[in-house]
């Protein structure tokens, strides 16, 4: 077997190009996401990657997180909900694994993190489990429909019925009218919105590539829902959604859902993920759940570089602080601006 290199992506020509020779691949192993942690973040890319005949083999992707906060550590990847790492076996993992922690400790890296995985760490215990839906596009759009419990298909005529319209867009401008609400829905959850600039590197680097597309939801003219989706080879990533709560009741979320699958089927695409959620999370799980979808736990792992164990727990941001939803909007994005990169 050869040896493992670590790879820059966004240096590597024809580095996507590569991710489509194996089939596990997804989205948030492209050189298009990499970018958009980088350089809004300033992580290091760090792709612990081997390659046989023009061929990936394996791969396990890490960010490099040097925080006065947070500590130095490895992380694969940050802000990803899911980017297990591809391994043709248990040996193909645990000789790339053991590179990944030489680095680290050469590094002085606290610890390693994976976000998911559990096909190579199955005998591991792991630090937090979240849940992940997905739904196969490969049938027809009546097929796929007639699969969706019966208040979804409701939902989803209402929202035609009252007059809420879906666009579909990938200028800068939509990506402002989503920011605005994504800061709303954030607030309203008691979390930070993610800093401004991170959004324009998704529209430099995803969006405008067509390597994703914004979903706008309409009533009267006003912006009212929106959704961020990405994509790779046949598999379709449900990624940011917001929306104004005041028209909650149009159900814009459901129609800008449908829409979104719709378009991906009808470009050949096969599945479709609507991403992570948490399992305490019963609103967002009722509505997953709606589409027919197939419900898989995604665990994450923490291996400590001191003690050479994984850790069975982990400090862990709470889904919602009271504070925040307080505290005014724009000493809200203010907060986001300075504590992401930390939080990785």
């Amino acid at each position: 077997m050869n040896s493992v290199s670590i790879i820059n992506p966004i240096n590597y020509k024809g580095w996507d190009d590569l991710l489509l020779t194996n089939d596990k691949t997804t989205f948030f192993h492209t050189a298009a996401w990499a970018r958009v942690l980088h350089e809004s973040y300033n992580y290091k890319p760090l792709y612990f990657t081997l390659i046989e005949n023009s061929k990936l083999k394996i791969l396990l992707p890490v960010m490099e997180i040097k925080s006065i906060l947070t500590g130095s550590r490895g992380v694969s990847l940050p802000f990803t909900d899911h980017c297990p790492p591809i391994a043709e076996n248990q040996n193909a993992f645990n000789k790339i694994f053991n590179e990944v922690i030489r680095h680290g400790k050469k590094a002085n890296w606290k610890a390693i993190e994976f976000r998911g995985g559990k096909e190579c760490l199955n005998s591991k215990s792991p630090s937090e489990t979240f849940l992940t839906h997905a739904l196969d596009i490969s049938q027809s759009e009546q097929k796929i429909f007639s699969k969706f419990r019966s208040s979804t298909k409701r939902n989803i005529k209402k929202a035609v019925k009252v007059g809420v319209q879906v666009k579909i867009l990938n200028s800068l401008e939509s990506i402002k009218e989503f920011y605005q609400l994504n800061c709303l829905t954030r607030k309203a959850h008691g979390l930070p919105p993610q800093p401004f600039y991170f959004f324009k590197k998704l529209y430099e680097h995803v969006i405008s590539k067509n390597k994703g597309f914004l979903a706008l939801a309409l009533n009267q003219n006003k912006v009212i829902a929106g959704a961020v989706y990405f994509h790779l080879g046949s598999e379709a990533i449900y990624k940011y959604g917001a929306s104004d709560k005041t028209y909650n009741h149009l159900r814009p979320n459901n129609l800008i859902m449908w829409e979104a699958i719709k378009r991906y089927q009808h470009n050949g695409f096969k599945r479709f993920n609507f991403g992570r959620t948490e399992p305490d999370h019963k609103g967002l799980l009722q509505f997953k759940r709606g589409w027919g979808t197939m419900e898989e736990p995604i665990h994450y792992y923490r291996y400590d570089l001191k003690t050479n164990d994984f850790l069975k727990n982990s400090y862990k941001v709470k889904s919602s602080y009271t504070f925040f939803k307080k505290m005014p909007l724009q000493l809200l994005k203010l907060a986001g601006h300075i504590m992401y990169r930390h939080l990785g």
